[in-house]
């Protein structure tokens, strides 16, 4: 339906305003509230009607509905004073007061109008995950905050762009939209962008709430959301708290987004970040031929791109993982691709902060190079401060060198960051082993045996919970879930030290003689 009026047309379908030619900036809730007006324009509407029927009945006050009803004038160019649209009738409430005129729209109508636009010419995905981060929506009815509402979408923006793995429309551009009742999968053809942050922010009395959702431009589908609330006295506390929480929960529900998209795509078809995708699912399957599975797809990414160097990092990665569960067929010469493949990754591509992560744990495993290994973790960590994975290895590294209450400082805010990250197990997994190296055994039972609950293939978590179980004197329990490593993994005392010779001689003493109270063997 379209209601003229004076030189305005309200399009319900379309959920715009147009003076003449021209698009007029509305906020949704403006429109509900101009647009109920309207269609009641034949009687007095009163204000617990409209509270009722354009806000759900919840709450608002006085200011915030005299904010909109004011923000409903300024759009249609009506004053309070002239009131020649909404007349206000004192303790009864407002009516519409224009003269409107109905249509159906029609097909010359709408072309006219898309012509009018003049539309921009759809543009190519890039070739790597697109995200657009729309101004988020000021809900409190109080106009002075809006300026928290910018400031909370700018700071995703800047946040988000440290990922060199992802393409992010500038900040100038997704404000375009502000303002605007905006049809998602529209935004994502107008943008070129596969995924569409949008969010709001609502004040009541002295706390704020904070919500955003992540959505599929090209399905509408929602991927993630979450809400935030804090003390306004904290604003920007609450600021930085939120904005880290979105960026640590945003990229690995993009990963696996863009895995589950891939599945649709023929293996003919398949190009590098394609493979590098297919990789990383194998990768987080996390078991022994998963993970050759991975290798294998990254070879195939380097054929076709010999210095893609996430992949290069991936690999180093994975070379370091099939060295810490035994998986590897040739340790020696494994190893030796490995720290290759690492050196070579950092050398391509040092301003990726999966890459500097990926080649110091690697390099940590492989080469046993502590110091070398931090130095890169402490770098991905400046190019991304939100990268649980990067924080949960910085936090591993710091308890190797025995800086215990950093380590799990560390550790604990990865865990804080991405509380759903499907690497989640491996982040607590560090956590268990910090509290066996700080002597520590009853958390790092209770540690374990979440590791557990997400893995139970991590030979490595049963045995820290064997040895924890050992040292509190519970060794029936001990014996038994080292039996379950030794099932996952056969080893003996000599060959795990030969893997661990980075562990600190007495930490490993320590580690050593709950094992064999559980029973396992020199």
């Amino acid at each position: 339906m379209l209601y003229l009026f004076n030189d305005f047309e309200l399009d319900i379908r379309r959920r715009e305003l147009r003076r003449g030619p021209k698009l007029v900036a509305i906020a949704p809730q403006v429109f509900d509230l101009l647009q109920y007006l309207i269609r009641h324009r034949d009687r007095v509407v009163s204000k617990d009607e409209l509270v009722a029927s354009v806000w759900d009945g919840r709450v608002v006050s006085d200011s915030a509905l005299s904010t909109r009803i004011n923000a409903v004038r300024f759009a249609i160019d009506d004053t309070g004073e002239e009131q020649h649209l909404i007349r206000t009738l004192p303790r009864k409430g407002l009516r519409f007061i224009g003269a409107v005129r109905e249509e159906l729209p029609t097909p010359r109508k709408a072309e006219a109008a898309r012509t009018e636009e003049s539309p921009p010419p759809l543009l190519v995905l890039p070739d790597k995950p697109s995200i657009a981060i729309l101004p988020f929506t000021n809900m409190s009815g109080d106009p002075e905050q809006d300026y928290f509402a910018d400031g909370m979408a700018e700071e995703i923006i800047t946040a988000l762009s440290r990922c060199s793995w992802l393409f992010v429309i500038a900040r100038n551009s997704s404000f375009t939209y502000k303002g605007k009742a905006v049809d998602i999968r529209q935004v994502g053809r107008e943008l070129g962008v596969r995924y569409v942050l949008e969010g709001s922010v609502r004040r009541g009395g002295d706390r704020l709430r904070i919500t955003g959702q992540l959505i599929d431009a090209a399905t509408g589908g929602h991927i993630w959301a979450d809400r935030f609330e804090g003390n306004l006295g904290n604003v920007f506390e609450l600021h930085d708290r939120f904005t880290e929480s979105v960026v640590a929960a945003i990229e690995p529900k993009l990963q696996l987004a863009e895995i589950a998209r891939l599945k649709n795509k023929l293996a003919s078809n398949l190009d590098a970040y394609d493979l590098l995708l297919r990789a990383q699912q194998c990768e987080w399957e996390f078991r022994q031929e998963s993970h050759a599975g991975a290798l294998h797809y990254l070879e195939q990414a380097l054929a076709i791109d010999s210095s893609y160097a996430p992949a290069m990092a991936l690999a180093a990665y994975c070379h370091a993982e099939r060295f810490v569960q035994g998986w590897m067929s040739d340790r020696e010469t494994d190893s030796r691709e490995g720290l290759r493949l690492a050196a070579r990754a950092v050398e391509l591509d040092k301003d990726d902060s999966r890459v500097s992560w990926m080649a110091g744990y690697a390099i940590m495993r492989l080469q046993m190079n502590l110091p070398r290994a931090k130095e890169l973790v402490r770098h991905s960590l400046e190019l991304n401060p939100n990268s649980a994975m990067a924080l949960a290895i910085a936090g591993a590294i710091e308890g190797e060198l025995l800086n215990i209450g950093e380590a799990l400082e560390l550790l604990f805010r990865a865990i804080r960051l991405s509380p759903r990250d499907p690497r989640g197990w491996f982040i607590t997994l560090k956590l268990a082993w910090v509290h066996i190296i700080a002597g520590q055994y009853d958390k790092a039972i209770s540690v374990a045996e979440k590791v557990l609950n997400q893995n139970p293939h991590s030979a490595h978590a049963l045995r820290m919970l064997a040895a924890s179980l050992a040292k509190q004197g519970r060794l029936n329990e001990g014996a038994a879930a080292l039996r379950e490593a030794l099932n996952i993994e056969p080893i003996t005392l000599t060959k795990l030290r030969a893997r661990l010779m980075f562990v600190d001689e007495g930490v490993w003493r320590d580690y050593a003689a709950g094992l064999c109270l559980a029973g396992l063997l020199e």
